[in-house]
């Protein structure tokens, strides 16, 4: 359909009166009647031909009259004619002169009825309300795409006239529109005769070139009498602000779904700019304040230019690969950008956050000339408009976040601001969160670094290894523990705990319980006397310890209520109370282990050529628990034996039990057989995933026995004449050993140990020399198990400093129980001392 004709919005539409014809002589008389008329009224010609047509119509109550006599009208009127049978018919009637064949006058009267007619004068008003009044905007295309007609508020929305748009293409209006996809939806619709509605178009138009404009489109068919599309009508409305409006919102949205998705600061601003580029600005980057990153306490706002301080860029992105209109790279320091003329410190002094527009004459950008870097940037690239949000939580000022735009030509706008500050808003409390918690966590690593022993002691006797693994919660710390504490006679006692829960407190707890184990240690008790003594002093203090909330803050971070460090309840608290332990004690000598456990998962036995085995035995309860005994179980450990201890989250976990877990174990340990280090690091390996969901710690140790030409041992009697054997042995002992310098200092605190046997000890004597890689050890062994006790004597007595004179030649010296007596024990450094210390006064006791 292409006539020119067409064109144009159709404002006349003739009458609908033909419904009926009738002609009128000069006096009224019906001089012809068709068969329209006949229809409508009833009567047929030849029975109203020549007649009245006022006395014939007319009903009676109306009475005759001269009305088609005298009414001459062209638009049709209502009136009330009479049918054949009597009834009334309102029909819309309309007459105008006629000249007959004889050139007599006449009348010609048309007549239909009054419903169609009325129907007629609807449709009129509505096509010319939809041209002048409608807010939609309607145009129609033909089947060559060209617009045939277009209304009102099309010409105002698209900003062409008639003259410009009829018979063109949108494609040749409208160059800033996708008008590629616009026809092709207009093809469809004629195709399919099927219409599709509210389908966006984006683009601009010339009644406002500078913005972009979204629109709802519906387009549908328009048919002809066989049901053949010929035209398609479009209805547009702008939906511009709606849908700016369901955008911003969407970028809300997505702020509160993807920001602070984790507690680590860099990931929470790349987080930030992810959600405002593309959709809010072309660039964005977040700089916070140096003493924000490095773990300081933020500002409060406002702050002045001179205390702002420096400024350094956390993340940023670019719908350029790359980010090449950066001018500062994630982790560098922007000087400039915190000088008093800067936007940014205007963002950081107000605390308020501004636009600006290079398109603005009203716009002061005197700052760009002071940073040259900025400034060429801005032009290179094209960046018009940019905004500056400044990051504020929680009263305390963290730094700023900058939005650009440069590819999009529009300008942020007021509600582009507010939208800003909202997702800036959000993201700064997580960005708070995430600072807390990086420093909360550095304070807690710092702590569980400075209570987790940082290095295993060197041992010839042992080779050790260890691993741990905090939890992937959100802490990062907890309560597992090792630890190798050398003791007396070369021998070594291997601890692994276990403290419920994670964080600080469950840090705490362990470093406690390590420093009791360590001092317990240190007495020389046997494993399952020490956990005896572990487990009563637990539960005395935690019987002492305070309710959960008394004395105590809330911590939004790390959890509970954390206790106060002033409370003289601070020592040890509850979370003790259900706390695992292993001890071990190696003795390289009698290449024997005697072990204890409290509630904690079996050891593991490599010996060699054998399968690996589980100390199930010397089980006991969980610490604090409290009214239960601890045993001890003794295993033989030749040379080159493989001890491994290690917590339930090596061998538990939600997917299998700790029978599962102790099989994979099993044999994880028996396919490597190579460096501790190697091998503790395929059992973490093959134990646990990649975040694992409880604190693990692992101790491997590889026993090495001492041999026979490393220690001497002799039985004598309870005699004061066994003193000067004794010392003899012992210099010959030495000096196979090659250690001449020591000869003196060791024969003499030989004799002193053997003495005090002597005088206060049972029937049965041992002396016996260790020589370790860089230490000698004297020991002296009884029946008795009465503990020495050094003295101070006075002036003028005659005996009391023999181990007055055993605590000065020696590095270190202690006393043991053995079960059926004790053993007293000096240790003396291999290197060679420049100086030996002769204590002055000392006198030999008797015997020597």
């Amino acid at each position: 359909m292409s006539d020119r004709t067409a064109w144009g919005w159709p404002r006349d539409l003739p009458d609908p009166v033909t419904e009926a014809t009738v002609l009128l002589t000069a006096e009224g008389a019906l001089a012809g009647w068709s068969q329209g008329a006949r229809t409508l009224l009833g009567y047929p010609a030849e029975e109203v031909l020549g007649r009245s047509a006022d006395e014939l119509l007319f009903p009676g109550d109306h009475g005759p009259g001269p009305f088609f006599a005298s009414t001459s009208t062209e638009r049709p009127s209502v009136v009330v004619l009479r049918h054949r049978d009597g009834s009334r018919v309102r029909v819309g009637l309309a007459t105008q002169p006629w000249t007959g064949a004889d050139g007599r006058p006449g009348r010609l009267v048309q007549m239909t009825r009054a419903e169609v007619w009325k129907r007629q004068e609807i449709g009129r008003a509505l096509l010319n309300s939809l041209d002048v009044d409608a807010t939609v905007a309607i145009g129609v295309y033909d089947s060559a795409l060209r617009c045939m007609m277009q209304n009102a508020a099309l010409r105002r929305l698209g900003g062409l006239t008639d003259e410009e748009r009829l018979g063109r293409t949108i494609g040749e209006t409208f160059p800033d529109l996708d008008a590629a996809q616009v026809e092709a939806v207009q093809r469809q619709v004629l195709e399919t005769k099927e219409a599709l509605l509210d389908k966006e178009v984006r683009g601009r138009v010339p009644a406002d070139p500078r913005h972009e404009h979204v629109w709802a489109d519906s387009i549908f068919p328009l048919r002809d009498r066989d049901d053949q599309a010929f035209a398609v009508c479009h209805a547009v409305i702008d939906i511009t602000e709606q849908y700016c409006s369901r955008e911003r919102l969407a970028i809300v949205c997505q702020a509160s779904a993807e920001i602070g998705s984790t507690l680590d600061l860099e990931k929470t601003t790349e987080e930030l700019v992810a959600v405002a580029v593309p959709r809010l600005a072309d660039f964005a980057c977040v700089d916070l304040l140096d003493s924000v990153l490095r773990g300081g306490e933020p500002p409060s706002a406002p702050i002045t230019g001179k205390k702002a301080g420096a400024l350094r860029r956390a993340a940023h992105k670019s719908v350029e690969p790359g980010c090449p209109e950066a001018v500062t790279e994630p982790g560098e320091l922007d000087v400039r950008a915190s000088r008093p003329a800067s936007p940014f410190c205007r963002a950081l002094t107000t605390g308020r956050a501004f636009r600006q527009s290079t398109s603005d004459p009203h716009q002061e950008l005197e700052w760009l000339a002071d940073d040259p870097a900025r400034a060429a940037g801005t032009y290179t690239w094209g960046i018009h408009s940019w905004m500056v949000v400044p990051l504020m939580a929680r009263g305390a000022l963290l730094g700023v976040a900058v939005f650009l735009r440069k590819r999009r030509p529009d300008p942020f706008e007021q509600d582009d601001l507010l939208l800003a500050e909202e997702i800036v808003s959000r993201a700064a409390v997580c960005i708070d969160n995430a600072r807390r918690y990086t420093r909360e966590r550095s304070i807690t690593l710092a702590l569980q670094r400075s209570l987790l022993p940082r290095r295993l002691p060197n041992r010839s006797t042992l080779d050790l290894c260890s691993r741990y693994l905090p939890a992937s919660s959100r802490a990062g710390v907890g309560g597992d523990w090792f630890d190798a504490i050398p003791l007396s006679g070369s021998r070594t006692a291997l601890v692994v705990g276990d403290v419920v829960g994670h964080g600080m407190r469950a840090a705490v707890t362990m470093g406690r319980l390590r420093t009791a184990v360590r001092t317990l240690a240190d007495l020389d008790l046997a494993p399952d006397e020490l956990l005896t003594r572990l487990d009563a002093q637990i539960g005395r203090l935690a019987h002492d310890e305070p309710p959960e909330d008394a004395g105590g803050e809330v911590d939004t971070l790390c959890g509970p209520a954390v206790p106060d460090p002033g409370s003289p309840h601070a020592a040890l608290d509850a979370w003790a109370l259900g706390a695992t332990c292993v001890y071990a004690v190696y003795d390289p000598i009698s290449r024997r282990c005697v072990l204890s456990r409290a509630g904690h998962p079996p050891p593991a036995i490599i010996r060699p050529g054998e399968d690996v085995m589980f100390i199930e035995s010397a089980g006991g309860p969980p610490l604090g628990v409290g009214g239960l005994s601890f045993e001890s179980v003794e295993v033989e450990l030749p040379a080159d034996s493989l001890l491994a201890l290690y917590t339930d989250g090596l061998v538990e976990s939600r997917d299998h039990d700790i029978t599962a877990g102790l099989d994979r174990l099993r044999r994880a340990l028996l396919d490597y057989d190579g460096p501790l280090d190697t091998l503790c690091t395929e059992v973490i390996r093959t134990m646990l995933p990649d975040h694992p969901a409880d604190d693990v710690a692992l101790l491997v140790a590889r026993t090495h026995p001492l041999g026979a030409d490393r220690c001497a041992s002799w039985d004598f009697p309870s005699d004061p004449r066994s003193v000067a054997p004794a010392r003899h042995l012992v210099r010959e002992r030495i000096a196979q050993w090659r250690l001449d310098h020591l000869t003196d200092t060791t024969t003499m605190l030989v004799g002193e140990l053997l003495t005090n046997a002597i005088l206060h000890g049972g029937s049965r004597i041992q002396v016996r020399l260790v020589k370790e890689d860089d230490s000698l050890i004297c020991e002296v062994t009884d029946s008795s198990d009465i503990a020495p006790r050094p003295c101070h004597p006075g002036p003028t007595d005659e005996g009391g400093r023999g181990l007055f004179l055993v605590a000065q030649l020696a590095e270190r010296w202690g006393t043991r129980s053995t079960g059926d007596g004790k053993t007293v024990w000096a240790e003396q450094s291999l290197a060679p001392t420049p100086e030996p210390r002769s204590p002055t006064g000392a006198q030999p006791s008797p015997g020597s």
